[in-house]
């Protein structure tokens, strides 16, 4: 099988590509790189899988891993229509992994062109190719903020899904009604991801852990917003990409559904939220250091609660969250403190 991973520089495409490289699948990676977070990161994931750049990365040059002789990298922007063309036309790609987005709930308040551009005409691009070249199965991530203002909890795939409370929710939402439109329209079969506050070894730096262990470790301020009453459902890496393995290989058809649509959503959560206060009490006893703790009013565009029902996903592919918070924390302080990620 032969796989294309967008986002292949990012948390969870990084590691995904490593893992179906691993498991012998031919694959390609794609990624733009773009300076919205510390590029030196994203180049160490990269490093990872064997994809090793020193003296910068050049667009629609194809790179080889040194690890695995079935995956190569190309950097490329989904934006570029006329270059997606061709990649797709050449490669051949059985299977498409959609991860490549313009990510972070805040940031969409500051820069909204920055999710109109990747969000959306990226993914229009993308999925118009896994039409024109017959893709057998496009999963895309989604994102739990599509939940915005809903007060059901936990959050089910049946709930309803239409009052977001950021422009990053509402382009995900928008990828969902798109998809949902293209496997209507031509039999595509498309699956969409909706994961829940990941975490681990490499995670993105403006996301908490990253953001609690660098004020822990330099003593800086750490801003706690809500006074600090927030429920996260956080989700070690390697479950979110063992989930994700276990759908690309559930290949929706529609059998049974009231249109015969073959389109599919699920949930990718641990389905154990914890209190944020919680969250950092763990990270201050693994570096055995306090924290300085300022409290905030809430952010605009947060939500107070994420908490996934992951039956639906359980029963379709036998998914089964294995790394505890604890484990996982103590997993991403080692990398932490392990010098592999240096800042800039």
């Amino acid at each position: 099988m032969k796989v294309l991973v967008t986002g292949a520089a990012g948390f969870i495409g990084a590691k995904l590509a490593d893992m179906l490289s691993m498991h012998g699948e031919e694959v390609v990676g794609l990624d733009v790189i773009n300076e919205y977070y510390d590029t030196t990161l994203k180049l160490g994931r990269l490093c990872e899988g064997g994809i090793e750049i020193k003296d910068g990365c050049p667009f629609y040059v194809f790179l080889s891993s040194h690890k695995y002789s079935n995956y190569r990298f190309v950097r490329m922007d989904l934006t570029d229509k006329d270059s997606l063309d061709k990649l797709f036309e050449c490669e051949g790609f059985d299977k498409v992994v959609h991860l490549a987005a313009q990510a972070g709930v805040r940031y969409s308040l500051e820069n909204a062109s920055a999710y109109v551009n990747s969000n959306l005409t990226g993914f229009v691009n993308l999925i118009e190719c896994c039409r024109k070249f017959d893709i057998k199965h496009l999963v895309y991530a989604s994102s739990s903020s599509v939940y915005g203002m809903s007060t059901t909890i936990p959050f089910s795939e049946d709930q309803r899904v239409d009052t977001p409370v950021s422009l990053y929710a509402a382009t995900k939402k928008a990828n969902e009604l798109i998809a949902h439109s293209y496997s209507k329209l031509y039999g595509l079969p498309t699956t969409g991801l909706r994961y829940f506050t990941v975490y681990g070894p490499w995670g993105r730096p403006d996301m908490a852990p990253m953001l609690f262990a660098r004020c822990i470790c330099e003593n800086e301020p750490l801003k706690i917003f809500n006074e600090g009453k927030l429920m996260r459902d956080f989700t070690y890496i390697d479950d979110i990409v063992e989930g994700t393995l276990g759908v690309l290989n559930e290949l929706p058809d529609g059998n049974g559904t009231l249109a015969n649509i073959p389109y599919e959503i699920y949930n990718i959560g641990s389905s154990n939220p914890i209190q944020l206060m919680d969250f950092i009490e763990i990270m201050e006893s693994i570096f055995g250091k306090k924290a300085k703790k300022v409290f905030l009013p809430m952010q605009p565009g947060d939500m107070s609660e994420t908490y996934a029902d992951i039956t639906k996903l359980k029963e379709k592919t036998g998914y089964m969250p294995r790394v505890n918070i604890q484990e996982g924390l103590v997993n991403f302080v080692e990398w932490y403190q392990s010098g592999k990620y240096i800042k800039k």
